[in-house]
């Protein structure tokens, strides 16, 4: 399995690479393609398609260089004009039975794939156009050249090899940029369900603290409550005592601190319990299986754990203290929002009588 996964690893790796290099490839291959045509030409002695492709390849050297400094529209009309040019000329040299219309062929994908990344919006129709003119250009030369005598008399043997070759680079080009249109689309449709994921988690998610808001909180407590022969759970309502002052005599870069530190020793003495950031310095705690004794033990060594535990700010030790009202789930209960406001009331009176305390039942 390790070997399949280290496998997988590697092709993506080389995919990868010719995605993010496809235009660089591009003319890199239509290079070593001309240059391999320069060597048959050599051996066949064909002179004028010598020169021809001795042309072509200073062409893509050229074009590489573009590509390195980005220019890839001029490059793009340097490859179909050349491409066409050959095409024509090739079917005059050596005839139309030798396929050189191949090389018109393939570079069908490459018009898609370049010009996808060049044209956008309504300029996509431009890839229609060049497509036109390219099959035009096809039927122009089959009629006008097809069955014309060509300037040289080529042997069978290299007829063969001028047909195979040119195949070759058709289906290469057809199963190339497939192959990286199929890889491009696999990769953003995964990004786009990242992003989607994403989406959903800060949908549900304080971007401050990394608890749940109210949006993704409510939902667990409403179904916890509509289970009516579930385990007992309980709510805690927590604030942050003279959060305000905290603000104004240390900014809110500080208030922000001592927030997320709060939060963060939460979660760590809480850690089998839901966590939610109500708003401002308010914080709901979801406690699932608890026993209302169970859970004003728990509340209680919270509470004494962020005032023993100071916000470092620059240098500066911040202590920090909460007031927690605390309810249990009643049948009587039919609301999140019902639960939830018996212990903000508690909370209240407790911030009203002296801050600093958990208050677990109704004292007016």
């Amino acid at each position: 399995m390790k070997e399949e996964a280290k496998e997988r690893l590697s092709i993506e790796k080389i995919l990868h690479f010719l995605v993010h290099n496809s235009f660089m490839v591009t003319v890199v291959v239509m290079c070593l393609v001309h240059a391999a045509l320069l060597g048959i030409m050599l051996v066949a002695g064909i002179g004028p398609l010598i020169s021809y492709n001795i042309l072509s390849v200073i062409v893509y050297l050229f074009c590489i260089i573009l590509c390195k400094f980005g220019h890839i529209m001029p490059v793009y009309i340097s490859i179909m004009l050349e491409v066409s040019t050959f095409t024509v000329v090739a079917v005059l040299y050596i005839g139309w039975d030798c396929a050189p219309s191949c090389f018109l062929c393939s570079i069908v994908p490459i018009i898609l794939y370049i010009g996808s990344y060049l044209f956008k919006g309504t300029k996509r129709w431009f890839l229609v156009l060049f497509l036109a003119l390219e099959f035009a250009l096809y039927v122009a030369v089959f009629l006008l050249f097809g069955d014309a005598k060509p300037f040289f008399e080529v042997t069978d043997t290299l007829r063969k090899v001028l047909v195979i070759f040119s195949s070759f680079v058709m289906i290469f080009s057809m199963i190339f940029y497939t192959t990286m249109y199929i890889f491009m689309s696999e990769v953003e449709r995964s990004s786009l369900a990242k992003k989607n994921e994403q989406l959903s988690f800060d949908a549900h998610v304080d971007v401050l603290t990394g608890l749940l808001n109210r949006r993704g909180f409510l939902p667990l407590l409403d179904e916890l409550m509509k289970k009516k022969e579930g385990p007992s759970f309980c709510v805690a309502f927590c604030d942050i005592d003279n959060f305000k002052r905290i603000n104004d005599s240390y900014g809110h870069d500080c208030g922000d601190e001592v927030l997320k530190h709060i939060s963060r020793l939460i979660r760590k003495e809480m850690t089998d319990c839901d966590i939610c950031r109500w708003g401002g310095e308010e914080i709901v705690i979801l406690m699932k299986g608890y026993s209302f004794e169970d859970a004003k033990e728990k509340t209680e060594d919270l509470r004494k754990a962020v005032e023993n535990a100071p916000t470092v700010f620059y240098n500066k030790r911040i202590v920090s203290t909460i007031t927690i009202g605390l309810e249990e789930n009643k049948r009587s209960y039919e609301e999140p929002e019902e639960l939830i406001r018996v212990a903000d009331g508690r909370m209240y009176y407790g911030k009203q009588h002296g801050k600093n305390i958990l208050i677990f039942e109704d004292m007016a």
